[in-house]
């Protein structure tokens, strides 16, 4: 089982409305903020919170501060949809923190009268391979697709599709896609800015293939930010690897081999946990002799004694934003914004000074066997 979303006090007074109107309890113009509050007895502000969120999702509309809200007629709705979700590469018992939020998103939809299934095979597991993706997309088929972190290619694809699609996380740069996720650019910079400021110019951040080639705009961001400080960058900085397990080692056995990085800034919170093990085994001490950056966070590092320093963002806000996106499809509004949320860099223990001795020439890029 998994824990259920508690919903704040406004989504519940929105959710009540949303039914109210849904039965054509009012037609025209909805009653004023004071009657309503009186009604579901909720402060004012409470209630503005809620008709604001009606107001997005099209039930309702203003003429301004102080004038009565109109209803919006609404189209005929139609019965639940089936909604299939395509994962990147791992089951969700091996990525905790999306498992999380799928989950969640799964349960809501369902509460809301949807039908949700789960790719029988992720991306990785179909070669990420588009030709073959989308023939396992027809043998099962849904009336919209969540499709979490989906490659270039394939975001690219579902774009020139009518098939409903949104993309969670992804890089959807410049495609008429419906996107959702956290937005990493300042915190990928404060991160980096952080440990420049420490003194650190051997920094690699390693991140997957698909963020790689090209190299998505936060990682471009970061390698123009040491750029912007002297530092001549190359694939040290932002390395090839083979992503497996074995590969992930073979990496750190390479870069840790001659002119061993300050600083790592590792994506997805079990190749961090991994990157913990490979240095201790070595002895090499954090942060005392490497700082490490978690791009992601689940509840495993709170775990930590010393706080692992991540990026973090509100998942409540993607998961609100998926079930409206899937509701505004119930009713025919096709939806393709990005809308993406916040992410903060949390400066936790395991980021520290520049270790003595470490300040030198730039490195050459790692040999990988």
């Amino acid at each position: 089982m998994h824990p259920l979303r508690r919903i704040s006090l406004a989504e519940q007074c929105a959710e009540h409305l949303r039914a109210g109107l849904s039965a054509g309890r009012w037609s025209g113009v909805l009653p004023g903020v004071g009657r309503l509050a009186a009604e579901l007895d909720v402060s004012p502000a409470t209630l503005q919170m809620a008709l604001r969120q009606l107001e997005a999702e099209g039930w309702l509309g203003t003429h301004g501060r102080g004038r009565s809200r109109t209803i919006t007629p609404q189209p005929e709705v139609r019965g639940g949809l089936r909604v299939g979700v395509l994962l990147f590469e791992a089951p969700l018992d091996d990525q905790p923190q999306t498992s999380q939020v799928l989950f969640q998103i799964q349960h809501d939809l369902e509460a809301a009268g949807h039908e949700v299934f789960f790719s029988k095979q992720t991306q990785a597991q179909l070669g990420f391979d588009v030709h073959r993706i989308i023939r396992h997309l027809s043998a099962n088929p849904a009336d919209a697709w969540i499709v979490a972190a989906g490659s270039r290619k394939l975001l690219e694809w579902f774009a020139g599709q009518t098939l409903p699609c949104i993309s969670l996380y992804g890089r959807t740069e410049g495609l008429p896609l419906a996107r959702t996720g956290p937005d990493k650019m300042e915190s990928y910079l404060a991160a980096t800015r952080h440990l420049l400021a420490l003194g650190h110019r051997r920094i690699v951040l390693i991140s997957s293939s698909s963020r790689r080639h090209p190299a998505g705009n936060v990682e471009q961001a970061f390698l123009d930010e040491l750029a912007a400080h002297g530092i001549t960058t190359g694939d040290y900085h932002l390395p090839d690897w083979e992503e497996t397990p074995a590969g992930f080692f073979v990496l750190l056995e390479a870069l840790f081999r001659s002119t061993p990085p300050t600083a790592l800034i590792v994506e997805q919170t079990p190749r961090v946990i991994a990157a913990v093990q490979f240095l201790a085994q070595r002895g090499i001490r954090v942060p005392a002799q490497v700082s490490l950056v978690c791009t992601d966070y689940d509840v495993t590092l709170a775990w930590c004694q010393t706080p692992i320093a991540h990026i973090r963002w509100d998942n409540d806000r993607i998961i609100r934003r998926i079930v409206r996106w899937v509701a505004a499809l119930r009713v025919g509004r096709a939806d393709r914004k990005t809308i993406n949320f916040p992410a903060a860099f949390i400066a936790g223990g395991s980021i520290g000074p520049v270790p003595h001795g470490s300040h030198g020439n730039e490195p050459a890029p790692p040999k990988l066997r």
